[in-house]
């Protein structure tokens, strides 16, 4: 069922099992019932080393291009949401669908990210033959590249089977909230696929990485001031986005943007949260207890994605 394939989202995608730091102690969470098809070893006899390219492949691509992490974990975020953890919003124009990368919610997932997948696919194929599918090659380039960036690291169940066609422009709206949303949007939109408040601030925390575009949050900005926005991050911003529809970016995390930690929820009790649906998760109260506790510990930050992760039910 289509939900049950979008919570692969938040065991495969996110954490099962993560490191307090890239280097450090591993804290482990009991692992869920895992969707009919899918295992841990699903290449071992067909493609062992399958993880072992990828990873290598995208140390030494995100130590070129460090924006390249975010941009990938951004993807498979993008697919998983949508219809499961496909792969289609990989897919082009096909019988009549327009490629889901048209789509308002995914213009501004970048080309190198997708370049970067149809180089692993190639590298995979050449090793092994096509049998890793592009939906497995998406989940482990989202996990490596989260590690790589220094946050957790979680094994991925294997065995994805690639969509066969894009979704169409109403179940990709229906399922990607804007930036604009607040928490109540976007808790509406998380129950679709049975996911709490809980759920909704750890996933966010992949906001730690990244860049926006100016469209994306000048709701905050024009015609005054979002009066939730620290003032000097607005005087701040406004330097980058001087007015509507400024074809510019900034960071989403002003303290560490090119590392995967908990900066991203300490912007957010400082109110320099870029998005509306950013800084509302410390608004709202059935959101802000979570938020807190993440920004004072970042073991709790990484605990939390596995504890929630972990006992996810996910049947086939």
């Amino acid at each position: 069922m289509a939900s049950s394939r979008v919570l692969l989202l938040v065991v495969a995608a996110l954490a099962i099992s993560v490191s307090a730091t890239a280097a450090a102690t591993k804290i482990s969470a009991p692992l869920p019932p895992l969707a009919k098809g899918l295992n841990f070893d699903f290449y071992k006899a067909t493609c062992p080393q399958a993880e072992s390219i990828v990873f290598n492949f995208l140390r030494d691509a995100i130590r070129k291009d460090v924006g390249l992490a975010a941009a990938l974990l951004r993807i498979h975020f993008h697919d998983c949401f949508v219809q499961g953890c496909d792969g289609s919003v990989l897919l082009d124009k096909t019988g009549g669908t327009d490629s889901e990368k048209v789509a308002p919610p995914n213009v501004t997932l970048r080309p190198t990210a997708f370049k970067a997948i149809n180089d692993l696919r190639a590298l995979l194929a050449k090793a092994c033959g096509a049998v890793v599918s592009c939906a497995d090659i998406a989940a482990l380039a989202a996990r490596d590249s989260v590690h790589l960036a220094g946050g957790p690291h979680y094994p991925v169940p294997l065995g994805r089977r690639d969509g066969l066609a894009p979704a169409n422009l109403t179940t990709i709206l229906d399922a990607l909230p804007a930036p604009s949303s607040n928490v109540t949007t976007l808790l509406r939109f998380l129950a679709k696929i049975s996911l709490d408040a809980n759920d909704l601030v750890a996933l966010s925390g992949a906001h730690t990485l990244g860049i926006a575009h100016c469209t994306s949050f000048q709701e905050r900005l024009f015609p005054q001031n979002d009066v939730t926005l620290n003032k000097w991050f607005a005087s701040q911003l406004r330097l980058t986005c001087p007015a509507l529809n400024t074809d510019n970016t900034t960071n989403n995390d002003i303290r560490t943007p090119n590392v995967f930690d908990n900066k991203y929820y300490v912007d957010l009790l400082n109110r320099q949260g870029l998005f509306t649906s950013d800084q509302d998760l410390h608004t709202d109260a059935r959101t802000k207890p979570t938020v807190t506790s993440f920004a004072v510990d970042q073991a709790a930050f990484f605990r939390g994605l596995a504890s929630k992760q972990a006992h996810t039910q996910v049947d086939g």
